[in-house]
């Protein structure tokens, strides 16, 4: 059994295709998304589409929320706050109630789905150090959480201590519990601008982190032609 587990689409279709296709090339029996279909990108309304279609068990992530609502975006940086504004005006009544009404965190299998944090998923924390990733490991009731919101793949385990650390692939200790980043699909941030998701073998007791080459041109093209900020077209080239 596998399991395909993406995040931070980000509006990001030529990225979001090429995963897909990986995915069925991996020949993962299942697919999650740990939120942030929106946001950033140029394509929001097909990637929201691709992942009702396909059925997709999703979460909320925070662009989910704010591109669903009115709130006032507190917190956000410009960049990021054109592009709330921009995805509002494109998606509908109906694809912005079906973004308001995902779930915080949720379960699939064994393991438990959320974007940002365990401790208090509602409030977008970010997760990048291991002092930070010990706070959810008493909310997590499951050996596996796969969390996303920093775009930048990163495995904290606890057993006495919590360690952590880049990947690419590694195999479950039984004994100890993972929090794993997956990466982003549609905008990473770890000076990397290859896509990413993770493939969980749940036969084989393994994660592993895949990244792949997709037609960043193309999706640049697209924020500019859209009149998005430049930066959000930019950083793509980098993955940052």
């Amino acid at each position: 059994m596998k399991y395909a587990i993406i995040a931070d689409i980000h509006a990001n279709l030529e990225a979001f295709q090429v995963v897909l296709e990986d995915i069925r090339a991996q020949k993962a029996n299942h697919i999650v998304c740990l939120g942030d279909v929106v946001g950033y990108n140029a394509n929001p309304k097909e990637c929201l589409q691709i992942i009702r279609e396909m059925n997709i068990p999703c979460i909320k992530g925070n662009h989910d929320e704010y591109c669903s609502s009115n709130d006032h975006l507190d917190g956000f940086n410009p960049a990021a706050a054109d592009a709330v504004h921009w995805t509002r005006d494109q998606l509908d009544a109906d694809e912005k109630q079906w973004l308001a009404d995902l779930k915080y965190t949720r379960m699939a299998d064994n393991f438990t789905m959320v974007h940002a944090t365990l401790d208090a998923p509602q409030r977008w924390q970010y997760v990048f150090d291991k002092l930070a990733a010990a706070a959810n490991f008493p909310y997590q009731t499951t050996q596996l959480c796969f969390f996303g919101h920093t775009h930048v793949p990163v495995a904290f385990m606890r057993d006495t201590v919590v360690r952590g650390g880049t990947y690419s692939k590694f195999k479950i200790d039984p004994s100890k519990k993972y929090f794993i980043n997956v990466g982003a699909v549609g905008q990473p941030r770890d000076n990397n601008p290859k896509c990413g998701y993770v493939i969980y073998d749940m036969t084989a007791g393994t994660i592993e982190l895949r990244r792949l080459d997709y037609d960043i041109e193309t999706a640049q093209r697209k924020i500019r032609e859209a009149g998005l900020p430049e930066r959000l077209a930019e950083r793509l080239a980098y993955g940052r």
